[in-house]
């Protein structure tokens, strides 16, 4: 049963990890939570995997990323439609 959790495990990572590489540049809110929360998950994932609860780390992970990704992409959108109005 162990090598089987384990083997689960490292497949979750894999397909959060290539996740995060495609959603890396995110250039608004959806994108920006989407990446955050492919990353949180991946950091509750490692977290919880050292305390014997993945899934609780990675769901959690995942939805503090995808609230953090959320607020950074709008931000940033913000910030390059303020730039574009002011230096055309």
């Amino acid at each position: 049963m162990r090598g089987t959790r384990s083997g689960m495990g490292r497949a979750a990572l894999g397909l959060v990890t290539a996740g995060a590489v495609v959603m890396s540049g995110c250039n608004n809110a959806g994108e920006g939570a989407l990446s955050g929360a492919a990353l949180g998950a991946l950091g509750g994932l490692a977290i919880g995997s050292l305390t014997g609860s993945a899934g609780k780390g990675a769901a959690i992970g995942a939805i503090g990323g995808a609230v953090a990704g959320g607020v950074i992409g709008d931000q940033n959108q913000r910030n390059r439609e303020n730039s574009q109005k002011y230096y055309r």
